[in-house]
Order: structure tokens, then C-alpha cells, then sequence
């Protein structure tokens, strides 16, 4: 029988948070990044609630039907935990598996640190876990800005990027989500010089539909950001300082939970942003650490690029964990 997806709204601190619901069981929460919505997991979500568990995608604040009162600080990392804590509550939850991606790797890495009684396990894809660096984050973009072009400078300057992309929303999105797969090699947009838009350094992308994802999803994806704009998802760049600020405590902290890591061949996190040895420096930071597995033929947004892959890995990791129910060759052989 095939479950239907459910839609509704939780008030929290400063949030009106959109849910995309499907399933029932034990709740496993789906963080998205930029620029994505709650959406971008809803092969995943198909596929955890018919293996017998709650499955949950947030449309994250900045993003998708999701509405924040507040200005740029109502960003913060803090601030999005506090969200998906309330979601706990009222799921009446004491603890959920958080699967995360791209800030929303970010978000549960922080959350496992932040409030680890609530945290099952962590499932992670393409970003690996980085200690607190000794400065801001911002004297390592700053310095890289001034050789070549780099999205997170780019991003920091309010209404700059926000125009350009808001202009044209649906190029964007295809090109950049073209460029982030294992099709291209997004680190070449460096080769650019600084001083030019985000459009200027992206590849062009090939029509839709593609073998990862087709027209009425790419529609979906788009159409909320032709709606909303970039601005909120943006707010998360201008707020790196800010949560490193926020983060002093846990510095030098290690991972306690369970955790299970998955990253694409071809990702430009793992190539780019992670360090120069990302899998040892993980291995040492998180001291429960129960998968590492590398799918090929992948990049950023892995789950849709290899979705058979992330959902047998997901699954996996869920049954390992005792959250869904076994495969029924494995309960009738007990």
C-alpha cells in the first residue's frame, strides 16, 4: 500500500515551520540546504515510510512555505535547532534520526553536539564533520575571494545576490544543480575571476529532463523559489560568523551519537570545502562513527543522483539502528 504524503504547519519561536509528512513510526527528520526545500528528499521520504518509520522534511527557515519573523539573525544555526527540538516536542519524541545535507549537515552535526540526548543518529551526506576552525569563517573566504570568484563572499553583501538570482530563478537552479553533480566539476568556477555573479562562473546546463531528475520535480523545486526568492536561504551564509560565534563552547568537541556518513565520488564538498583529508578528520571527530560509504557516479545532491544507493544506505542504517522494522525474510527467519 502506498502512503500518501501529508502537509502542515508548527508555530515555534519566531518560525511558522512547513512539514511534508509521510508514513508513521519512528521519526527520522530530513534536512535540506541551499537551495533546496523540504522537497528535495521526497524519494526518501517514499522509501523510509514504506519501510515502517515517520519520515519528516522541514522546509528549513528561509525556504519553501516556511514564514520567519525576525531579520538575518533569525538564521542561525541555534535558531533552526530550536525548530527542529520543537518538532520533537510535538511529535512527542524524546529522539529522531536527522539526515542531513549541505547546511543541513551542518544543522544536525550541530545539533548532535547541542542537545545529543535527542539525537538517535546522524546520517550525513557529502558533508563531513569539521572541528571549529580557530578564526571566523569569513578570513578564510576572504582571502580566497580576492584570487578568484567564491560563492560565499559573493553571497555576503544583502540584495546583491539576492537580485541577481531572484531575476532569473529557473536558470539558476538548473545550472547550478547541474553544476554540484557528478557531471561537472564545479570547483572550475574558480577558475573565474572575482567581481562577477554567481550566473557569470556557471556552466550552462544540458535540458531538462536529466537520468537523475525530471521536469515536474525540477518545476516543483523552481516554483517555490519563483515565489520566495533567495534571500532567506542566503541569510544561512550571512550567519557563518555569526554561528561560529554561537559555537564557542563546543570547541574542540567530538560527536557522540551514532553516526553514518555517505558522500558522492565526484562531490565538491568533499573535494573543496572539507579540508585536505575530510574521511580522517571525520574519523577522529566522531567517536560512533558506523559507515563511511562512497557511492560512484555521484555529487552534491547524491540523493537524487543515486537514490538507490542513498536509500538502501538509509535503510540499512535504520534497521542497524532498531528504528524501522527488519525486511520480512529477516522476521521470518527469527
Amino acid at each position: 500500500m502506498v502512503v500518501e504524503q501529508t502537509h502542515r504547519f508548527l508555530d515555534t519561536d519566531g518560525a511558522r515551520i512547513h512539514l511534508t509528512e509521510q508514513g508513521r513510526g519512528y521519526p527520522v527528520v530530513f534536512c535540506h540546504g541551499f537551495p533546496h526545500t523540504g522537497f528535495i528528499w521526497h524519494r526518501q521520504l517514499a522509501a523510509v515510510a514504506a519501510a515502517g518509520c515517520h519520515a519528516i522534511a522541514p522546509d528549513l527557515r528561509g525556504y519553501g512555505r516556511t514564514e520567519v519573523t525576525g531579520d538575518v539573525t533569525a538564521y542561525t544555526n541555534a535558531a533552526v535547532i530550536g525548530d527542529l527540538l520543537a518538532l520533537l516536542d510535538d511529535l512527542g519524541a524524546e529522539q529522531a534520526v536527522f539526515v542531513g545535507l549541505d547546511f543541513g549537515a551542518q544543522l544536525v552535526w550541530e545539533l548532535a553536539l547541542r542537545a545529543p540526548d535527542r539525537v538517535a543518529a546522524a546520517v550525513v551526506l557529502n558533508n563531513p564533520f569539521s572541528p571549529r576552525p580557530p578564526r571566523a569563517p569569513s578570513e578564510y573566504w576572504t582571502k580566497a575571494a580576492q584570487r578568484h570568484f567564491l560563492h560565499l563572499a559573493y553571497f555576503q553583501e544583502p540584495g546583491v545576490a539576492d537580485a541577481e538570482l531572484a531575476a532569473r530563478p529557473r536558470e539558476f537552479l538548473a545550472r547550478v544543480y547541474f553544476a554540484l553533480s557528478g557531471d561537472y566539476h564545479y570547483l572550475d568556477t574558480w577558475k573565474n575571476p572575482p567581481g562577477l555573479g554567481y550566473l557569470d562562473v556557471l556552466p550552462a546546463a544540458p535540458d531538462l529532463p536529466w537520468p537523475w531528475l525530471d521536469e515536474a520535480e525540477f518545476d516543483t523545486l523552481a516554483t517555490e523559489f519563483e515565489r520566495t526568492g533567495f534571500t532567506g536561504g542566503l541569510n544561512w551564509y550571512r550567519n557563518l560568523d555569526r554561528n561560529w560565534d554561537l559555537t564557542a563552547p563546543f570547541a574542540g568537541a567530538t560527536v557522540p551519537v551514532p553516526t553514518y556518513f555517505l558522500y558522492g565520488e565526484h562531490d565538491p564538498d568533499m573535494a573543496g570545502f572539507s579540508g585536505r583529508d575530510p574521511l580522517a578528520t571525520l574519523r577522529a571527530s566522531v567517536t560512533d562513527l558506523r559507515a563511511v560509504v562512497r557511492v560512484p557516479d555521484a555529487g552534491h545532491l547524491v540523493q537524487l543522483e543515486q537514490t538507490a544507493a542513498v536509500d538502501a544506505f538509509l535503510l540499512t542504517a535504520l534497521r542497524e539502528l532498531g528504528v524501522a522494522p527488519p525486511q520480512p525474510a529477516q522476521a521470518e527467519a527469527r
